[in-house]
């Protein structure tokens, strides 16, 4: 499997949020609202994380990895386990993977990185333009 690609880190923004929760400045129901569709998915395709949440401190954060790609068709937009994605690397043209945090307790979540994965769609290749013959004058008639 090729290593992942275009990797984007969200922490600096992750620190920014919660540092505006811990002043007030953002309310705790802004940041804590996983959809139900989340919270399913980090029960069921989720990986445990070392961190306990910033916000309840009730329990470790669970990784939750969505893939979305113009080729993936019917999955693009799913929660998918590390194996499936992995396999999907290898089977799949290039796809994006977002990895979010959730906390399954207070509802917490945040998009953690984003990276690519898949094999690289080559650029197409420009059509060779063939060369014009120069034109040639056309035989003479006899009115000229």
């Amino acid at each position: 499997m090729r290593s992942p690609r275009q990797i984007v880190d969200y922490a600096l923004r992750r620190r920014s949020v919660l540092a505006d929760v811990y002043a007030g400045r953002i309310g705790v129901g802004e940041v804590c609202d996983a959809s139900p569709y989340l919270l399913r998915a980090a029960k069921f395709h989720g990986q445990s994380s070392e961190v306990v949440c910033p916000i309840c401190r009730k329990e470790h954060l669970t990784l939750v990895s969505w893939v979305f790609g113009d080729r993936l068709g019917t999955i693009s937009g799913s929660a998918r386990s590390e194996d499936e994605i992995t396999r999907l690397a290898l089977a799949k043209e290039e796809f994006t993977v977002h990895i979010v945090e959730v906390c399954r307790t207070c509802g917490w979540n945040h998009l953690v990185q984003s990276y690519v994965l898949g094999e690289a769609v080559p650029k197409r290749a420009r059509p060779q333009r063939t060369r014009r013959k120069a034109s040639q004058p056309s035989a003479r008639t006899a009115s000229d």
